[in-house]
């Protein structure tokens, strides 16, 4: 049993471009070109490769059997060129499947390659489109993603669907009509870039609609009324203290660095249960006097 041809030559490097980058051959139609060129493995050699690779970890024969296919790539990706993504860019996301596949794939099951690279080939380019065709990814479940690659082909002329039309769809696709209307709604819609530049300069861009949280008039009177209380009502309030009060407060509360409880009685010549009674009552004091200072927020 022969192997397949050495003259299926890419060199490695050249492979490794070609694969990972299908414009670094110069252009898409130079690489298309050249793929095309490639020889077609028999079954006996596509057998054979399988085996060495799967028996041997031949990475010869897992290189020879990714350049057979890599016009299949092609194939499966141009099938997807409607979505408005580059056509380099789906093949090389179907050669990351194409590469899955000769990994798994196993010459004794009595199946091409062929057959069995072609879902992994279209796994790959499913997620590259939903991760892609927009901003916000519109299809996340089994039905939905059956929808988003239906949906459009299966629409009359393109337009829009009727209840009926809907109806039809959801029993051919098996998923609910409720899944086709808002599959039907997404497709519909489009991106929207925020920042997006305006040409008309009376305009805004859509980031200028958004609101502010901080400047919403609950914030704004929030943050006014605990100015006013940290400002001149706190220092009214603290003067319908006595000065003991008033110094106990004024060290526990509103000082660079506070003094404890047993800083002040030694200061005053009480013990530290009575400073913290004293503390409490002028407290409280201070909280009464402020709750009947509201702010004048008009004015402010």
């Amino acid at each position: 049993m022969t192997h397949a041809s050495s003259s299926m030559a890419l060199a490695p490097a050249q492979l490794a471009l070609a694969i990972s980058n299908p414009g670094a051959l110069g252009s898409i139609e130079a690489y298309i070109g050249a793929v095309n060129r490639l020889p077609m493995l028999t079954a006996d050699q596509e057998i054979d490769l399988g085996h060495r690779l799967r028996d041997q970890n031949d990475l010869d024969a897992a290189r020879e059997l990714i350049l057979s296919h890599l016009r299949l790539v092609v194939s499966v990706a141009r099938q997807y060129l409607g979505y408005g993504l580059p056509h380099a860019d789906l093949i090389q996301e179907g050669n990351i499947g194409l590469m899955k596949a000769v990994r798994r794939f196993d010459p004794d099951r009595g199946v091409r390659l062929v057959s069995f690279a072609v879902h992994w080939i279209r796994a790959e380019i499913h997620e590259y489109v939903i991760r892609n065709w927009r901003l916000v990814k519109i299809a996340t479940t089994k039905a939905q993603r059956k929808l988003f690659f239906n949906l459009r082909r299966m629409r009359p002329d393109g337009g829009s669907l009727s209840p009926s039309g809907m109806a039809d769809i959801a029993r051919e696709l098996a998923v609910r009509p409720e899944d086709v209307a808002e599959m039907e709604v997404r497709l519909s819609g489009g991106d929207c870039a925020l920042d997006a530049p305006v040409d008309d300069e009376d305009r805004f861009a859509p980031v200028s609609w958004l609101a502010d949280p901080a400047q919403e008039p609950a914030q704004v009177l929030a943050r006014r009324g605990l100015d006013a209380l940290q400002g001149d009502h706190l220092e009214q309030a603290l003067q319908t203290l006595d000065a003991r009060s008033q110094r106990i407060v004024r060290a526990r509360w509103l000082a660079d660095e506070g003094s404890t409880l047993h800083e002040l009685a030694a200061e005053y010549g009480i013990s530290a249960e009575r400073v913290r009674q004293i503390e409490a009552a002028a407290l409280k004091k201070l909280r009464t006097a402020l709750a009947g200072q509201e702010p004048d927020f008009q004015a402010a």
